[in-house]
């Protein structure tokens, strides 16, 4: 009877045991939601960030889901626990039920586009001017001095609406900026102006399956700044290094 009673106990301490560390391991899997920007997050998978991600998750047994959908609605997606994290977001942009971890993945060069009969735009002299950028990304939180901006849902106005006056410079990552001005009929009618670089991050859902997340992207991440494994994606696709 003593006998069968300590092997109960040690079944049950093995199964406890056993739980206990399923309850530890990250998920399988993490559920990824991003809007689609030019070689940084093709919805077919492909792209820097995607590249990144993978070799940070995959080793650690943790295989990425995409959801490409607009910025706005992928942090959405987060916030009512249907995705695990958005990619592309600037440091404490969201507060509500998000956790942002401590690594970045990347950096947007952030750029302005406008006539060139306009003066050079710089940090110093944002409040002269309207500005404008996409709906959702909160550079008046991350530039100084911005006083008179609009947010807009489609890129592919802006050249009109600055030729119109309805603004003086539109304001987003110089990929994007290089994407439109790739449409303008005299691309020599306008300038490009460098403001600042900001580090991107992920956005992970505050819920123990996002802190668990961020801690292995955070640990993965860390391993492979150290190691410099990611730089070689960062030259295949002809970008910045983040981390000097």
């Amino acid at each position: 009877m003593a006998l069968t009673g300590w092997l109960l106990a040690g079944v049950l301490l093995l199964i406890g045991a056993s739980g206990a560390q399923a309850q530890d391991a990250p998920p399988g899997e993490i559920r990824l939601a991003s809007e689609v920007w030019n070689g940084h997050t093709h919805a077919d998978g492909t792209g820097l960030a995607w590249d990144v991600l993978r070799r940070v998750f995959e080793p650690a047994g943790v295989a990425l889901r995409i959801h490409s959908v607009p910025y706005t609605r992928s942090i959405g997606l987060v916030q009512r626990g249907e995705a695990d994290a958005w990619v592309g977001s600037y440091r404490d942009e969201v507060s509500e039920g998000v956790f942002y971890p401590r690594w970045h993945y990347d950096a947007d060069q952030i750029t302005a586009l406008g006539l060139r009969d306009k003066p050079q735009l710089t940090l110093d002299n944002l409040a002269d001017y309207r500005l404008a950028w996409m709906r959702g990304y909160g550079y008046q939180a991350y530039l100084p001095n911005v006083r008179d901006y609009r947010e807009i849902h489609r890129r592919s106005g802006i050249l009109g609406m600055l030729e119109l006056g309805h603004a003086d410079f539109y304001i987003d990552a110089r990929t994007e900026v290089d994407e439109v001005l790739s449409e303008a009929p005299d691309a020599g009618r306008y300038r490009v102006s460098e403001l600042t670089r900001l580090p991107l991050y992920l956005g992970f859902a505050d819920t123990p399956r996002g802190r668990s997340l961020a801690e292995v992207y955070d640990r993965r991440l860390g391993e492979l700044v150290a190691s410099g494994e990611l730089r070689p994606l960062f030259q295949h696709w002809q970008q910045p290094y983040p981390f000097d």
